[in-house]
């Protein structure tokens, strides 16, 4: 019998909307459930078994049958996101897509290192900072790397860390994440602090303020090798689902 994956929401053709890949066209898979319960998730429909009745059972086919579609059969940029997509089954998934041209992004907190990671053809690894509450175990961060670096070529997947920062403790944080994996690029995002429950009137001053004082801190110390970026979907499109 087919494995099964959660699937809480399909969407697309949009842009991807941070990290290395802003910008870049692409369909989302937004699978269900998270071990995590971070203070400020905006996705907390794909993370509480509250909701797991709105989620959707379905074999890595189903999903690629809807990929298919949502991209007019084009080849394209699959995100892989949740909740926390490393705790569902997705190797098939990745293998049946990239038999047809499609690559493959994902984004998880680093908490679950699988296999397949060597896989992707993007990882983003978003270690969770104080702000969230929660707390970063730091060899299941390194055994994600790990897991990853055993891919089948150099380079593949691309590999980049993001830290989403709110105040000072945050990045703190992040400067220690950049020491202690110097040799991978660092994203770094000021924080949406609209709760998740706001559609679309989001405190988008507030938003720039905090990246204002986020390139501050970054260009008063001369830290230069990092990449500071907005959250770019949310400055778009508040926290509407499904853009």
């Amino acid at each position: 019998m087919a494995r099964t994956i959660m699937i809480s929401e399909t969407f697309g053709v949009t842009i991807q909307g941070e990290g290395a890949l802003i910008g870049k066209p692409t369909v989302f898979v937004r699978t269900g459930g998270c071990e995590f319960r971070c203070s400020w998730c905006d996705t907390l429909y794909a993370v509480l078994p509250e909701h797991k009745s709105e989620w959707t059972p379905m074999t890595a086919e189903e999903i690629m049958v809807e990929v298919r579609r949502l991209s007019g059969n084009k080849p394209i940029l699959v995100t892989l996101s949740g909740g926390n997509p490393a705790i569902q089954p997705l190797e098939e998934l990745i293998d049946l897509g990239h038999a047809e041209g499609y690559t493959f992004a994902i984004e998880t907190q680093g908490s679950v290192a699988q296999s397949w990671f060597a896989k992707l053809d993007y990882l983003t690894l978003s270690p969770k900072p104080p702000s969230s509450e929660q707390e970063t175990r730091w060899e299941r961060l390194d055994r994600c790397i790990d897991y990853a670096r055993n891919g089948h070529a150099a380079g593949i997947p691309q590999i980049c860390l993001k830290v989403v920062i709110f105040d000072d403790k945050d990045f703190a944080y992040a400067r220690y994440v950049a020491e202690r994996y110097p040799d991978i690029p660092l994203y770094l995002q000021a924080g949406n602090h609209t709760p998740p429950h706001v559609a679309s009137e989001i405190d988008i001053p507030g938003i720039l303020n905090r990246m204002d004082w986020l390139i501050q801190r970054v260009t008063e110390e001369q830290w230069y090798n990092v990449t500071v970026l907005p959250q770019l979907h949310t400055l778009l499109w508040g926290n509407r689902r499904g853009v």
